[in-house]
Order: C-alpha cells, then sequence, then structure tokens
C-alpha cells in the first residue's frame, strides 16, 4: 500500500507586511517640518504677548498681528517688489553655477590658467561690493540698472562655485587615478568618468551655498546702488524704514527669507535627490 503525498507551496501572503520600522522611518521627516513650525509658533506667542503686556510703541518693535495686517494691506506692492528682486537673485545665481563650474573645471584641467585666473578670481571676491557698486552702475548705465545689480548680485555668489567646482575636481582618489593611468585612459575619460563623478558632491554643495548668497547679492547690492526705475524688497525695507513704518519693514522681511529659504529648500531637495544613492553625505543610516 502506497502513500501519494502531495507537497503544496506555502499560502502567500495576501498583502505586504506592514512592519512598525517601516512606519517609524517616516517620523523623522515629520519632525523636522513639525519641530521648526511649533517653535516657530511659540516664539510669536511670546512675542505678540511681550509687545501687549510691556506696550512697545508700533515705531520700535510692531507686534506679529500688526505685521500680518500689513502683509495683507500691502501684499500687491510686496509681491511686485518680491518678483524683481527674485529676477535679480535667480538670474544671478544661475550665471554664477554657469560660469563657476565652466571657470572651476577649466582651471583644474590647466596648471597655467590656474596661476592665471586663480588670484583675480580671489581679488574679486573679497573687494567689497560697497567699492565697486558705484562703478559697476556707471559702466552698465543709469538706465540699465537691474544689469549692474545682476553683476553685483554674481561677483558674491560666483566664488563659492568657483572654489567648490576647482576643489572637487582636484578630490579624485589617488588609487582611482593610477588605475586610470594603467589603462591608459584619455583626458576625456578622466574628466568623465573620474573627475566630474567625484567632483558632483562639492558642486551641489557649492550651488547650494551661491543660491543662499544670490539673495544676499541681490539685497545688498540694491541697498548700495538702488534699483532704477522698479522697486525690489530692498528698496521696500530702506523706504519703510525712512517713514517709520516697521510693519511693512518687517512683512518685506518676512517675504525676503520665505523666498531665500525656499531656494535653500529646494537646492536641498536636488542635492538629496543626485547623491542620496551612493554618497555618504546624504545616504539615510537605518537603525
Amino acid at each position: 500500500m502506497s502513500a501519494n503525498l502531495t507537497a503544496h507551496p506555502p499560502t502567500p501572503p495576501a498583502g505586504p507586511v506592514r512592519t512598525s520600522s517601516s512606519l517609524l522611518r517616516r517620523l523623522p521627516a515629520a519632525t523636522d517640518v513639525v519641530t521648526p513650525l511649533l517653535a516657530g509658533a511659540v516664539f510669536l506667542f511670546i512675542w505678540e504677548m511681550l509687545v501687549h503686556y510691556f506696550q512697545v510703541s508700533r515705531f520700535i518693535l510692531p507686534a506679529p498681528s500688526a505685521i500680518f495686517a500689513k502683509l495683507v494691506a500691502d501684499f500687491p506692492l510686496l509681491l511686485k517688489a518680491l518678483a524683481f528682486t527674485a529676477s535679480i537673485t535667480l538670474g544671478a545665481f544661475i550665471a554664477a553655477v554657469l560660469s563657476g563650474i565652466a571657470v572651476g573645471v577649466l582651471i583644474t584641467q590647466n596648471r597655467t590658467i590656474e596661476r592665471i585666473l586663480w588670484p583675480y578670481a580671489v581679488a574679486l571676491q573679497v573687494t567689497p561690493m560697497v567699492a565697486i557698486a558705484p562703478l559697476v552702475v556707471i559702466w552698465v548705465g543709469l538706465n540699465k540698472v537691474w544689469l549692474g545689480l545682476l553683476v553685483l548680485a554674481w561677483i558674491v555668489a560666483f566664488f563659492p562655485m568657483l572654489s567648490n567646482t576647482a576643489v572637487g575636481m582636484k578630490s579624485a582618489d589617488h588609487g582611482l587615478r593610477n588605475v586610470f593611468s594603467l589603462y591608459k585612459a584619455t583626458r576625456w575619460q578622466r574628466f568623465r568618468y573620474l573627475q566630474l563623478p567625484s567632483a558632483l558632491p562639492f558642486i551641489l554643495a557649492g550651488v547650494r551655498i551661491s543660491s543662499g548668497l544670490s539673495v544676499i547679492g541681490a539685497v545688498v547690492a540694491e541697498f548700495v546702488a538702488g534699483s532704477g526705475s522698479a522697486t525690489g524688497l530692498a528698496w521696500i525695507i530702506v523706504e519703510s524704514g525712512t517713514m517709520l513704518d516697521i510693519a511693512r519693514m518687517f512683512a518685506a522681511l518676512f517675504m525676503l527669507s520665505t523666498f531665500g529659504l525656499l531656494i535653500w529648500l529646494v537646492m536641498g531637495m536636488v542635492q538629496n535627490r543626485l547623491l542620496s544613492r551612493w554618497h555618504e553625505s546624504e545616504v539615510v543610516q537605518e537603525g
């Protein structure tokens, strides 16, 4: 008598098993957003209470509620000013990224070019903007003040891109350099497969730094050179200070800070997107 034994494969689970660890991974991201917002709300609440308790004059320190009311009342004017400042910022930022990467790559490919260009790049960086702003405005013409602002903001944002690119291009592992030499790689192959991947984290860090400096450069340039026929946020701040409209000054500062923070966060997302799969600086450690 024989028995027929049939092996049945195990029944697969009906759906994915949701572990507690997978749910907990989302908590740090949520905490990173909620914690600063809660801290900001508490700070604004304390600010509001102290202003009312000590009866601080609105000409010295307005309450957050007064600043919000001014922001709503003057929103069209502030939005137009933000558009002008943003156009200068983004133009200078793009120009700084493109020129910084190009010059940074160039000087690392030829030692003679590096010796020629590097001292002038450093001199451009350390020269105070206040000293060269009048010259730049005169050179571009009083009817093209926006172009002068663009040049001044570019000067501020350019050097971090140049410096980070140059350092990154020189940071390739020496062992890999020897391997490329052993296999007689061409200069293009070295650049594409060795130097550029090694430089990418440095370049992206420079992009993020330059994004913030381009905002600072645009605002400082407008402070020292004016804004011509247009009105940017920096000019709104100066005008409001002259008129003792402190609430509008804070409203303009809020819009300016929010814009700068937005650029910084977007560049951080780009950096994380490009590096998270392979570079240690952006790899999320589990456990």
